[in-house]
């Protein structure tokens, strides 16, 4: 039903009856110095997908390479981390594959269930919609100052707690509401997965700067210029469709092209709908921001 022919966040099957199989995989390197917390992060990063699709994980598979003199301790408090995020999750890690490699890597392919009709797909946005994101931004710049050793440990806390928490309840209430578009932020920082839905549904995206949440210390490490080399790389490839006021400074342009491991959920929600989402998350603890709307036109504006 959904495959290559879109930039949607996973591939979807078709069962029959009205429900739908959603697979997605994804891994990467260690984010951070704890190894549980490395794992943790990497199985919510991982089920992301999923939740943004709309659909609910069930079953997962490792896929990992870890270092064959990696000591055992660490390697067993990765997988620990990854186990309990995905239980946490109602996932049922049912085997995998591991090999050996330099580095660490780790995550999983990861399957869900969804009903046809609850999809929520990057192509859904309709002018008028609101803009609301469920996480702040400043993950990547933070984890580079980490890399850097000039994060602090109050740093470190703020960026793993919010990187370990599952889009889990952002993707229920999208359900429930009856929401049509999502994406999670992910590697292509704010603008860049911002501009996927934009392209996809031929609208136009008018941001507030203001309005964007923002890590307690992304803003000391964006003036510091602390930035991973993704952050330049998106700026090059998505910057033609984006129009900044000029009262915003550069770095703090940069933070929303920002790469985010295991960020928010982006979701467009009809005005008439809006107040009573933010009140169903507001009693459900899930942040919800408004950060902008969806407009005509064919670019992003980032207005003060």
């Amino acid at each position: 039903m959904i495959g290559l022919e879109t930039p949607d966040d996973a591939a979807v099957w078709r069962l029959g009856g009205g429900r739908v199989l959603v697979m997605t995989t994804d891994f990467f390197t260690p984010v951070v110095d704890d190894p549980y917390d490395y794992g943790a992060i990497a199985a919510a990063n991982s089920l992301s997908d999923v939740y943004a699709m709309g659909a609910t994980p069930f079953m997962a598979l490792t896929v990992a390479a870890l270092p064959p003199d990696l000591d055992l301790s660490l390697s067993r408090e990765i997988i620990r981390g990854l186990a309990e995020k995905s239980a946490e999750a109602n996932t049922v890690i049912a085997g995998g594959h591991t090999i050996q490699d330099k580095e660490p890597k780790i995550g999983l392919v990861a399957l869900g269930f969804a009903e046809e009709g609850a999809l929520l797909r990057k192509d859904g946005l309709a002018v008028g919609d609101r803009l609301v994101l469920t996480k702040p931004l400043g993950f990547g710049t933070t984890t580079t100052a980490l890399k850097g050793q000039t994060a602090t440990p109050d740093d470190i806390e703020e960026v793993v707690m919010w990187m370990k928490a599952l889009n889990r309840d952002a993707a229920r209430l999208a359900v429930e509401f009856g929401l049509r578009a999502a994406t999670d932020i992910t590697g292509f920082g704010f603008l860049g997965h911002a501009w996927e839905m934009a392209e996809s549904a031929g609208v136009g995206l008018r941001l507030s700067f203001e309005q964007f949440p923002m890590l307690f210390c992304a803003q000391k490490h964006a003036e510091a210029w602390r930035f991973p080399g993704g952050a330049f790389d998106n700026k090059l490839y998505y910057n033609s469709h984006v129009t900044f006021n000029p009262s915003i400074p550069e770095e703090y342009q940069m933070l929303l092209y920002d790469p985010q491991t295991s960020g928010g959920l982006l979701m467009g929600v009809p005005a008439d709908r809006l107040d009573a989402f933010l009140q169903a998350a507001q009693d459900a603890g899930q942040p919800a921001w408004v950060v902008g709307e969806v407009v005509a036109g064919d670019s992003i504006h980032v207005q003060p």
